[in-house]
């Protein structure tokens, strides 16, 4: 936008001392030219008098002296006698003393001036005048470079004020653009300082204004998922007295510890939902350094995964169903917190337990490529009809909430990655979630991958609930 309005203020101010400037470098060669003749006719008309009292060589002579130091002027007597310097043509000369007219013309080396003096007798005398070339053109040169300096001048100004013009311009959308973008991936508390223009000063105000709003709206949102939650306190609480009347009773000891997970669960919300609204900077957060990145922003996908899949294949092995779990060796440190890459595998597996008969088989595969980590959950179940109404918020189609995948496409999202759904090498779904990885890290080897069957955990006789719950899709 700054180079734009240079741009147009250069060929605006152009065209205009243009208009200008040719118009008067034209008047300024014209009026040299006239000056010049115009002295040439007055010294030709001085000498008239001096003719017509008298002709005599001497007294002529004197009088052209007098009048021309320059060798410009010339008489031509009745007589034949030339007094003074020729430069006028033979046939010019005759036709001013035949015609008895006064002529002006143009030769190689300048301008001529005959003027005709009738003397006594009828005689003629013929004065010339005489304006060289370089006199005609006197004083234009200088004054064309004063007035194209002049010209230049005035561009270079008003290119000038309208760079500052565009600079302060570019200045304020700049500072306006880089706030928006601030408020879009997070910075709650990004403000701009109204300036530049009007129209920029009320956009700049008009941010503000959307900026507190947007600050309101979530501070509202996030305090009536605590009222919500909290709201689940008393179901809950019922709950947990049902389970301490059941007593020793098989699956008592099960249930209350899915309890009391669960408060915690609902009390972890609620302070979170009620704690002050805060965004961590771009590129914050601490990697795990044990690999399962159980703190800050920044996690292991292997290790997560391989925590959800162990537990996950307690309740596959209740249900007859066959669960395969495959990883890489290699880093995989993806910028999520631990609960949400958490949340996104209990969800991929919840909607398998939740929408395939039992004894379906599923597998788990974690693999990295070049800038990403793949997560891929595989079922052997019907498959997904329309992938893309699955991936919808809040549509489900299966019956349930529709939130699932939904979590999975956020998280994707939010490190630069995507969702994808298709068949799977068992012959049913396969939801495909590729994750942008937190940084550049050398790769621990040669791609390798470390397979074993999470079957064991089934054998242990115990049916269990999930500790986050079965997300659904």
């Amino acid at each position: 936008m700054r180079r734009a309005l240079a741009g147009v203020a250069l060929a605006v101010t152009s065209m205009v001392a243009l208009s200008f400037l040719i118009p008067l470098a034209l008047l300024v060669q014209s009026e040299a030219r006239a000056r010049s003749t115009t002295q040439a006719e007055q010294r030709a008309s001085a000498l008239a008098p001096v003719l017509a009292l008298t002709t005599r060589s001497r007294d002529v002579q004197q009088a052209v002296s007098g009048l021309d130091s320059e060798r410009r002027l010339a008489v031509h007597l009745p007589d034949g006698e030339v007094i003074g310097t020729r430069h006028a043509p033979a046939s010019a000369l005759a036709r001013a003393e035949r015609e008895r007219e006064t002529l002006a013309m143009d030769t190689a080396d300048g301008w001529v001036y005959l003027q005709p003096v009738i003397l006594a007798g009828d005689r003629v005398a013929v004065v010339e005048s005489f304006v060289p070339a370089s006199a005609l053109s006197r004083g234009v040169v200088l004054s064309w470079g004063v007035m194209s300096l002049l010209a230049v001048g005035l561009v270079a100004g008003s290119v000038l004020v309208a760079d500052r013009l565009g600079a302060r311009v570019v200045r304020s959308s700049r500072e306006l653009s880089r706030a928006s973008n601030a408020l879009g991936e997070g910075d709650l508390g990004i403000r701009v300082e109204p300036a530049g223009p009007p129209e920029l000063k009320e956009a700049g105000r008009a941010f503000n204004s959307m900026a507190d709003r947007v600050v309101g709206l979530l501070a509202t949102e996030r305090e009536l998922v605590a009222d919500l939650s909290h709201r689940l306190r008393t179901p809950l609480t019922a709950l947990r007295l049902e389970a301490e009347r059941m007593g020793s009773a098989p699956g008592s000891e099960r249930l209350t510890a899915a309890i009391t997970h669960l408060q915690t669960e609902i009390d972890s919300i609620i302070s979170a939902a009620r704690s002050p609204l805060a965004v961590d900077p771009p590129g914050g957060g601490r990697a795990d350094g044990s690999g399962d990145g159980a703190a800050g922003n920044r996690c292991e996908v292997s290790g997560v995964v391989r925590r959800r899949v162990e537990f996950w294949a307690v309740l596959a092995g209740q249900q007859d169903r066959s669960c395969g779990l495959e990883v890489t060796t290699e880093p995989t440190p993806v910028r999520l917190p631990y609960d949400d890459l958490a949340a996104v595998v209990d969800a991929l597996i919840g909607n398998v337990f939740q929408h395939t008969p039992e004894g379906t088989a599923f597998a788990v595969e974690v693999e990295r490529t070049a800038g990403s980590v793949v997560l891929c959950v595989d079922d052997a179940g019907p498959g997904i009809a329309d992938p893309d109404l699955a991936l919808a918020r809040g549509v489900s189609v299966g019956g349930s909430t529709g939130l699932g995948l939904d979590i999975a496409l956020r998280a994707a999202r939010a490190t630069r990655g995507d969702v994808t759904i298709g068949r799977g090498p068992l012959g049913g779904a396969r939801v495909r979630v590729e994750l942008g990885l937190a940084a550049a890290v050398p790769p621990a080897g040669a791609p390798s991958r470390a397979s074993r069957a999470v079957r064991a955990a089934a054998r242990r006789g115990r049916r269990t609930t999930p500790d986050r719950g079965a997300p659904s899709g």
